[in-house]
């Protein structure tokens, strides 16, 4: 028999998530800290799932982040359900509670406008509207973070326009939802400008919205962050505009549940930058 505490376990589950820089973010946080504790990639099919979270817990895990393709699914199979998660329609971030029960939580909106006021201190969401290209989940996470903020008006559009549409159904009258083919119109006056489709990602189509509309003064930002400056980003920058790169969103999304899990909240710098960066 032995004493010593249990080594408290959090990991990412995925299908698949060998691409993943979570480990190495929180990997470094652990180490930066000195904190007894592990990181895991956990590639779990989506049939598996909820076998797979009944029995983590039982392993030492505390908590669990959540991507592509259970960020939806999830939310059959959690027993509490934040606010914020529940009106984004997924979660990101889920914690095993010590009375057995699986909280559902969703930090990516909260990440999202971290990383803005993080990298743009100038930015002041109730000066003007925010455009917003893609209607998938990130895009859900961002329109209610950015309604939560402030922002007067969200315009919005999708390839698909139903997906945009129903998004303004379930957020409400500050999103004005245009088509793809006239997204450019949309830009005109426009102070922040979001992508989060993965139009100009490594591996993806080019992003090839025309930028001609944008005010020098918007703040424009891209969820993609591989690469870490898009065509997109630098189209806007070319334009005078203060532009943002995906990757802060992924740094700041994680720090809520590294914080629940391992008990310290992690700081965002250039550290934790540059050491995911080189991971």
């Amino acid at each position: 028999m032995t004493d010593h505490p249990r080594i408290p376990l959090a990991g990412v589950i995925g299908h698949p998530i060998a691409h993943s820089r979570s480990p190495a973010l929180h990997g470094y946080w652990l180490k930066r800290y000195g904190i007894r504790g592990h990181y895991i990639p956990l590639d779990v099919a989506p049939s598996d799932l909820a076998h797979m979270l009944q029995a983590l817990p039982k392993m030492g895990f505390v908590g669990v982040n959540i991507t592509i393709p259970h960020k939806e699914a999830i939310l059959q199979i959690a027993d509490v359900i934040t606010d914020r998660a529940a009106l984004i329609g997924a979660a990101n971030t889920l914690i095993f509670r010590k009375d057995g029960r699986i909280q559902a939580d969703n930090t990516d909106g909260s990440g999202f406008i971290a990383n803005l006021r993080q990298n743009a201190p100038q930015w002041r969401p109730t000066d003007g509207p925010a455009v917003v290209f893609g209607a998938g989940g990130a895009a859900r996470a961002v329109v209610a973070a950015l309604i939560e903020v402030g922002v007067p008006e969200i315009r919005i559009t999708n390839r698909t326009r139903v997906r945009a549409e129903a998004l303004r159904s379930d957020f409400g009258a500050k999103l004005v939802v245009s088509e793809w083919t006239q997204a450019p119109n949309m830009l005109d006056g426009a102070t922040t400008v979001i992508n989060t489709t993965s139009l100009g990602m490594t591996g993806k189509a080019d992003f090839r919205v025309p930028l001609d509309g944008l005010r020098q003064d918007a703040v424009v930002t891209d969820l993609v962050y591989t690469p870490l400056m898009t065509q997109f980003l630098m189209d806007a920058q070319a334009r005078g505009c203060t532009v943002v790169d995906g990757l802060g969103m992924l740094l700041h999304q994680a720090a809520p549940g590294f914080e629940r899990w391992f008990g310290h909240r992690p700081e965002v710098d250039d550290a934790t930058r540059q050491a995911v960066l080189s991971a």
